[in-house]
């Protein structure tokens, strides 16, 4: 997701500035996560119906994961720990290009636009998803070394697919959407408190799930967004001013 919660960067003029957006082409730098950590699962929720928008978001050209080389090696540690207590990573969303966020903030500014509502954001009115926090109109992801992700328990169950217009479910009820992860407390993309990943109201096996998942991640280099318990930066990310908006693809990864 999105981001929601986003890590908003202060832009200056000396310090930070977007690739234009007809950037075609990954810059050197960036790769493929099934590249460099084939057993992470992947489920790019932007390139399909099943997210907040309700529809395939700009830039995604193909469900993949694409990240920096320094996060994908990250990743590929993380993953080799949480092999060994049981569990594979999963990522929902890796680098998201501009243009993906322009499409959520022109989305979050359509208030009549609300059929997703009732799976991400049942208990927020949406003409309130900027002044808390879950749009904004520049995203860490941008610069290539965020990404989304959360446990499955190996091995790893079947995920039915979204059936667009299926009855939705609010993403923190018991019988929400069946995603194969393990129970975190809420899915993914949820725009309410309770997935901010330190919520006392999250006990028991989630909060244990929670855990497992930023231990892992915190020592493999990544740190948390406290607003949301999927969301992880690399530390000394490798472009840290830098939000490019090439289409997510494997054209052109070198």
């Amino acid at each position: 997701m999105p981001i929601f919660r986003a890590l908003v960067v202060a832009l200056t003029a000396s310090a930070a500035f977007a690739v234009p957006a007809q950037a075609a082409a990954p810059p050197s730098g960036f790769v493929a996560l099934s590249d460099v950590a084939p057993s992470i699962l992947q489920d790019i929720r932007y390139a399909t119906r099943h997210n907040f928008v309700g529809q395939r978001i700009d830039g995604y050209l193909e469900p993949t994961c694409i990240l920096t080389r320094q996060a994908a090696a990250g990743l590929r540690q993380a993953q080799a720990q949480v092999l060994r207590q049981g569990y594979t990573l999963k990522v929902y969303d890796c680098y998201r290009p501009q243009r993906a966020v322009d499409h959520f903030v022109r989305w979050a500014k359509d208030l009549a636009d609300e059929k997703m509502k009732a799976e991400f954001y049942p208990n927020v009115e949406k003409d309130r998803l900027f002044e808390e926090g879950y749009i904004a109109e520049k995203s860490g992801h941008s610069r290539g070394s965020t990404m989304d992700l959360t446990l499955v328990k190996l091995p790893a169950r079947h995920q039915r697919p979204y059936r667009p217009g299926e009855p939705l479910k609010p993403c923190f009820a018991e019988d929400r959407f069946p995603d194969n992860m393990v129970d975190m407390g809420t899915g993914y993309d949820c725009f309410d408190p309770l997935a901010h990943t330190d919520n006392p109201a999250i006990t028991g096996i989630a909060r244990t799930n929670r855990d497992v998942l930023r231990n892992a991640m915190t020592a493999a280099g990544f740190r948390n967004l406290p607003e949301e318990w999927w969301h992880y930066t690399l530390n000394g990310e490798p472009f840290p001013d830098t939000y490019f908006d090439f289409p997510v693809s494997h054209r052109g990864l070198r």
